[in-house]
């Protein structure tokens, strides 16, 4: 692949976050001051000055509320540019599972002033266009913020690596789900028959790399897309049924009552 400057898009707020056009891309945000709240993966989370966040998928981030002096800056590194540039650690699982559920990472001054240099040396490195060998220079710029990364958020939660057989069983996992698998299949043992391991050592896995079982991560993603979904009232609950292979509405409304609280009429509101 070669490098050219769609692979990293730099910005100075957060108004782009859940945009179609970065679907593809990892969100780093670094807070320089102010503070933010906004809703991502069902949870509401707050973001303030010498605060730093990862988002994997953007589109699930809503309602942002900043406040009059928020000043951010935001690196985007599409996937395809993100793989490249990952060192070959096992941290990059388990770090990325932990910031699903919490994306935000509160720093200490010196580990901002470390992630504020990071981000000024990409973005010099990015706009120093005339360089022979700028692909390397970028890749090795993303790869150190990256290490950065995986030592402030080892440092915060106090994670080990794990094995590279379940890193690669967790990665697989995920991967399914991300692609959408979950719309048909939301049994364990079709995952681990997909996976070629048992529903009890993918469910060990899980437990083990994310402190969930691999079916609260099935759920999850279900929950997510339907949620989304449900907010769109021109989608009518039967094409959210068929859409999700429900055996009828009214198994429909029982899954999102289980996991939303409320039927799907009154989340629609």
């Amino acid at each position: 692949m070669d490098f050219n400057r769609n692979h990293i898009i730099i910005e100075n707020d957060l108004h782009d976050l859940a945009s179609d056009r970065l679907r593809n891309y990892v969100a780093h945000v670094l807070c320089y001051e102010g503070q933010c709240e906004f809703t991502f993966n069902l949870g509401r989370f707050h973001l303030q000055g010498h605060d730093s966040m990862i988002v994997r998928q953007g589109r699930m981030v809503e309602d942002i509320i900043t406040s009059e002096d928020f000043k951010a800056k935001v690196i985007y590194v599409d996937d395809r540019f993100i793989e490249m540039a990952t060192p070959q650690s096992n941290y990059g699982m388990q770090g990325a599972l932990s910031l699903f559920l919490n994306p935000v990472m509160p720093l200490t001054d010196s580990r901002f002033a470390i992630l504020r240099q990071d981000f000024d040396n990409i973005e010099t490195r990015l706009n120093w266009q005339q360089s022979m060998f700028h692909q390397d220079v970028m890749i090795n710029a993303v790869q150190t913020m990256i290490i950065d990364y995986f030592e402030i958020h080892a440092h915060i939660y106090k994670e080990t690596e794990q094995s590279t057989q379940t890193t690669k069983v967790m990665s697989d996992f995920l991967a399914m789900l991300s692609r959408g698998d979950y719309r048909e299949h939301r049994d364990i043992a079709y995952y681990a028959d997909q996976l070629c391991v048992t529903p009890k050592y993918l469910s060990e896995v899980s437990k083990k790399s994310s402190g969930m079982a691999a079916n609260f991560w099935i759920n999850r993603f279900t929950i997510l897309e339907i949620s989304r979904l449900l907010r769109d009232k021109t989608i009518s609950f039967t094409e959210i049924t068929d859409m999700f292979n429900f055996s009828s509405t009214s198994y429909f409304s029982r899954y999102v009552q289980n996991n939303l609280g409320v039927s799907p009429s009154a989340y629609r509101g």
